[in-house]
């Protein structure tokens, strides 16, 4: 992916708070604030989603068998 300069200005403290969790997780400061952005963009919970998808259409059948519309109504009875 080709990359772009972008130059930003911020106080010393927060400066030095993105150099000091950046370090923190072994990182660059660059990179720190770059996965900033994909968060709160919501990358991240994009990935999860999908990653969640997979998961649910893998074992469909296990939750089916468990969780089956048979067993709707006992759940509903519960509330």
């Amino acid at each position: 992916m080709a990359k772009t300069q972008l130059n930003v200005r911020v106080d010393e403290g927060t400066a030095r708070a993105a150099r000091e969790r950046a370090l923190e997780r072994g990182m660059s400061v660059n990179r720190y604030i770059e996965e900033l952005v994909r968060q709160d963009t919501g990358e991240v919970g994009h990935t999860f989603v999908d990653a969640a998808a997979d998961f649910m259409k893998q074992y469909e059948s296990v939750f089916a068998e468990e969780f089956g519309a048979d067993r709707e109504g006992t759940r509903e009875g519960r509330r």
